[in-house]
């Protein structure tokens, strides 16, 4: 936990965001979701992700400064990796419901399983390992804005940490919980 408050602090010192050279620079986005797994969010498989364990999620995003996203989770297994990423729908009644991985540039094959479009510059992921307590966070930026017209709707947390290998890029197991985040 100590390593939080650095990465949300570096986060909202962003030069960009506290001296902005124009009113358009001025304009930013914050978006904040939380929920308790077997609650306000799905948990799939409550041997990984148990009932009443927490997420947060902070996203902060500028235009000279792209998309920053803070994943908090705690009450997960102690020390265990997790994937996580920002999904095109918000969270269902089971994973799938979430759709894929929200892509900047969207790969025209589906699943996305290549390095050039399922990579952390093109999606927003989340990985992390729990600490002895259950406790982990993860922090990303990417160079990036959400569209108008198209935005991501949930953070799910997957199985394993993320592959990036051919053939496998971007998959992290299966889908474990969601969140649902209005990005």
């Amino acid at each position: 936990m100590r390593r939080l408050v650095p990465a949300l602090l570096a986060l909202l010192s962003v030069p960009a965001l506290t001296t902005p050279a124009s009113a358009a620079e001025a304009e930013f986005e914050v978006v904040t979701a939380r929920g308790e797994f077997g609650s306000s969010a799905p948990t799939y498989e409550p041997d990984l992700v148990p009932v009443g364990a927490k997420a947060s999620v902070f996203s902060l995003s500028a235009p000279e400064f792209g998309t920053g996203v803070t994943l908090v989770v705690r009450g997960l297994l102690p020390n265990r990796e997790y994937g996580a990423h920002a999904h095109t729908k918000p969270c269902g009644p089971d994973g799938a419901a979430a759709g894929p991985h929200y892509q900047k540039r969207v790969d025209p094959v589906s699943p996305s399983v290549d390095p050039a479009y399922a990579n952390p510059s093109n999606e927003i992921w989340l990985d992390f390992t729990t600490d002895r307590f259950g406790t982990g966070f993860s922090t990303t930026r990417v160079p990036w804005q959400f569209d108008a017209d198209r935005r991501a709707g949930s953070v799910v947390v997957h199985e394993t940490h993320t592959h990036t290998h051919p053939g496998h890029a971007g998959t992290a197991g299966a889908r474990l919980a969601c969140l649902s985040v209005a990005f």
